[in-house]
């Protein structure tokens, strides 16, 4: 048995190329950045962030929705499939490439902006108990669905 599954969290590099092929089949390509944050050792070393880029194809239905509403800088949520390919360049020197093929894809927008509450309106919202006497839980995520991301 084997798994071929990537998940990736990233910021998209490039606006979308979406092209027709063969019977009018719909296909996107761009870009996604994902990055490591850096961090600093014991000893003082700065460690930099650690940017990866990766190539994404996105096909069909996807890839039209793609064309209208990704764009350059927005995060996405994807799940997919790795495939490398090969191609000989034009001084014949062969070339591989690493695409990731989209089954998921997921755009992440924050929630609209809201007028701020006062301190002492979100302290009080935050210590009333519900029917069951319980406590609200935060909701941490930007998307209100209350997963942490």
């Amino acid at each position: 048995m084997s798994v071929n599954k990537i998940i990736l969290l990233g910021h998209v590099g490039k606006e979308p190329e979406v092209r027709t092929v063969g019977d009018g089949v719909a296909v996107a390509t761009f870009t996604l950045a994902t990055t490591e944050r850096g961090y600093t050792l014991q000893n003082g070393t700065q460690v930099p962030d650690r940017t990866e880029w990766h190539n994404i194809v996105v096909w069909r239905k996807q890839a039209e929705v793609c064309g209208k509403y990704v764009h350059k800088g927005d995060k996405l949520y994807v799940e997919g499939k790795v495939r490398t390919r090969s191609y000989d360049d034009n001084r014949g020197i062969k070339r591989y490439v690493t695409e990731v093929f989209v089954e998921v894809l997921e755009l992440l927008v924050s929630k609209p902006v809201q007028q701020p509450q006062s301190s002492a309106q979100t302290l009080l919202q935050s210590t009333v108990p519900d029917s069951a006497g319980q406590l609200p839980m935060p909701d941490y995520s930007p998307h209100g669905d209350g997963l942490p991301f």
